[in-house]
């Protein structure tokens, strides 16, 4: 039985934690607890089928995370995991017209290798209030009905609940490496020497701090979110759609009237995690034009949270260059929520010496460090 350690327990690292657990591995999740963990502060939005984002390295890992959700979901249900915010509600895509057609003819074209995305049809106005009651008249939509949303906090703590379940610790600290003859063998916790066959860096925004002490600069730097949490009156939100509007805000409906709106796409403010006005004002201008009902909710809160961002806006995963024990996954950025389950597994099978289902050499470790 091989021993794991995994430092970061964000969406990636829970879900790399759960999947070497139920095969049987050593498992110790490592995690200090950073404030403004990007996963436990996003609503996410499983459609990755009509975005315009045309490299086919990211739309592959996407796809395969959004097909993977509903089998991750029955397994995590039958070990008593009910509560993660997953359920497929469909998207409504509210935009102007030329916009619906470009995105009409990507979501028909990928349907072809999707069939899990469901119906796609072509919404007006009145069509998309009656299934999103908030939608302005002025746009219609395009409907897509096997989308679905997902809580960042409730899916990363049932992955990490039944890791822990299936035998896995979970240690709250500071990781450092412990390096002997020039590899990586273990971490250092608090003062406490813990050695594991495989060390496995899956710690988001701040990953590159674990890297310092081996000379290497990762390529990972955070983007800054600004969320909304919003309170409507009505009940029944939670069998309504999500909304995507224009200049990439979205709308996610949750039961019980609790809304998510955003998000802001902040780079170069390090982490600096204040709300700021025009951060606030840019959700609500935007969201509030394709949704104006959304007027009338009560602003419940609002959080910060720091995607891990690259220069090539490309994941990586593999093993660190020089450190044969050693492996590092990361850059998901906002696409965390809809493909970190899935490249969790993938991750967790690397560490244990299986094959993976994925191209490695589409997401290369070694352009993950600048020289």
């Amino acid at each position: 039985m091989k021993s794991l350690i995994i430092i970061g327990s964000g969406i990636l690292g829970a879900s790399t934690a759960y999947h070497a657990a139920k095969a049987g591995a050593s498992v110790t999740l490592i995690d200090r607890g950073d404030k403004g963990q990007a996963t436990g502060a996003a609503a996410g939005i499983v459609c990755p089928w009509i975005s315009q984002r045309r490299n086919k390295a990211w739309y592959g890992l996407a796809k395969s995370g959004a097909k993977y959700y509903p089998e991750l979901i029955r397994e995590l249900e039958a070990l008593g995991e009910t509560d993660t915010g997953y359920k497929q509600v469909g998207i409504v895509s509210i935009h102007e017209e030329s916009k619906l057609d470009k995105m009409e003819q990507k979501a028909y074209e990928r349907r072809v290798d999707a069939p899990e995305m469901g119906d796609i049809k072509r919404l007006s106005s009145k069509e998309t209030i009656a299934l999103f009651p908030y939608a302005t008249e002025e746009y219609g939509a395009l409907w897509v009905s096997g989308a679905a949303r997902v809580d960042g906090k409730a899916i990363r703590d049932a992955l990490i609940s039944s890791a822990v379940k299936l035998g896995a610790e979970r240690l709250t600290g500071d990781a450092e490496l412990f390096v002997e003859n020039s590899q990586v063998v273990g971490v250092l916790v608090e003062g406490q020497k813990i050695y594991a066959d495989r060390v496995i860096s899956t710690g988001g925004a701040w990953a590159a701090d674990l890297f310092k002490p081996l000379e290497l600069d990762l390529d990972i730097v955070p983007q800054k979110a600004q969320i909304l949490q919003l309170q409507a009156d009505e009940q029944s939100t939670g069998d309504w759609p999500v909304a995507m509007v224009p200049y990439g805000q979205y709308i996610v409906p949750f039961a019980n009237g609790r809304i998510v709106a955003g998000a802001t796409h902040e780079n170069g403010v390090g982490f600096d995690d204040k709300l700021t006005a025009g951060g606030i004002h840019h959700i609500l201008d935007k969201t509030l034009e394709a949704a104006p009902g959304l007027g009338q909710t009560e602003m419940a809160g609002a959080a910060t949270g720091f995607r891990p961002a690259t220069t090539s806006a490309l994941p990586f995963i593999g093993q660190v260059p020089g450190y044969e024990n050693f492996y590092v996954a990361n850059g998901l950025g906002a696409s965390g929520l809809t493909a970190g389950p899935y490249l969790g597994g993938q991750l967790a099978k690397l560490a244990l010496g299986e094959l993976v289902d994925i191209d490695l050499s589409l997401y290369q470790v070694e352009d993950a460090f600048r020289s």
